[in-house]
């Protein structure tokens, strides 16, 4: 078994970033797309090892996606080739300066085949399984490896976040309430914003709920830490101590996609690293502000060594 700080899982797909509008036949740049290895090239970028378990088909941007992480120092050495299934793809399409038109083909993708018997091949022994509410979201199958990398979780010692992540065009929320109740109900560690947080409330919170009574039925249940995000506002930690709010950092916002994976990868990190509620949504803070302040998923992400920069005044310029 090989030990790595976080595993985790789901669908990586090619990424065409139009240079125009696509109806009037823009131009596009390649690369990869997908929430959980965009967290594990976050991990890796700050010094942690990280592995994603995926499908990805036996063709160019499969190698594409095997590739990039591979190259960003996320270990691939369980990803599934597929000879019968394509590899996913998203296209984006920047419309306004910060509002970006997404759009996806996925359906039928290598991605959402990932199935129970794969998760059973892991050679990891995990200190955390992080998982979204994503890849339950893309078939029957993939709900299963959920559950079963639930059980890896617990048989080899590892814990278990989930970033709620709801996504709207996968699934309704009833859908994904009933999905990612039990989950949750598993999970050490949970992080949600406030509507996503809903969805774990009993019958999926048909009204608007509170996150303060959704937290403490979570942690009285055996969570250790529910992390809400309130978007520029910041986010805001609920444990058995109490709750810490964080605010944000203020930045020139380039893109917004990615911010939230890079507000987990700095979460996870901040926990490997043993630091304090606080300590956590700092340095979540700070990697979600570097997300933000570049174009792509997860190309602006930072190393260890530049998370200080957040600090350094404006027009600071380092020689």
């Amino acid at each position: 078994m090989t030990r790595v700080d976080v595993l985790t899982a789901g669908e990586t797909m090619m990424a065409l970033r139009a240079t125009g509008l696509i109806r009037l036949g823009s131009g596009f740049t390649a690369g990869v797309a997908g929430a959980e290895s965009n967290v594990a090239i976050g991990l890796s970028r700050l010094g942690h090892s990280a592995a994603w378990l995926g499908r990805v088909g036996a063709d160019e941007p499969g190698r594409l996606v095997v590739r990039t992480l591979r190259a960003e120092g996320v270990d691939v050495s369980a990803v599934r080739r597929d000879d019968a299934a394509p590899t996913g793809m998203i296209m984006f399409e920047q419309r306004l300066p910060d509002v970006t038109r997404v759009q996806y083909v996925r359906a039928g993708s290598a991605g959402s085949r990932l199935c129970a018997d794969d998760v059973a091949a892991v050679p990891y022994t995990p200190a955390i399984v992080h998982l979204t509410g994503i890849t339950p979201a893309l078939g029957a199958s993939c709900r299963e490896a959920v559950r079963a990398l639930c059980a890896l979780a617990r048989e080899r010692g590892a814990r278990i976040s989930l970033d709620v992540n709801h996504r709207s065009r996968l699934w309704t929320r009833e859908e994904a309430a009933r999905a990612l109740a039990p989950i949750a109900a598993q999970a050490d560690h949970v992080i949600a914003s406030p509507d996503e947080l809903e969805l774990l409330h009993p019958g999926g919170a048909a009204e608007p709920i509170a996150a303060e009574p959704v937290a403490a039925r979570l942690l009285d249940g055996g969570a250790t830490e529910v992390v809400v995000k309130d978007g520029g506002a910041g986010a805001r930690s609920f444990t058995a101590d109490g709750v810490r709010a964080v605010p944000a950092h203020s930045v020139q916002a380039v893109d917004s996609i990615g911010a939230g994976d890079g507000f987990v990868a700095g979460y996870l990190s901040g926990l490997l690293d043993g630091l304090d509620a606080e300590g956590r949504l700092r340095r979540a803070h700070a990697v979600g502000a570097f997300a933000v302040s570049s174009r792509g998923d997860w190309e602006g992400l930072p190393y260890r060594d530049e998370l200080d920069m957040i600090g350094l005044p404006e027009g600071a310029a380092l020689r």
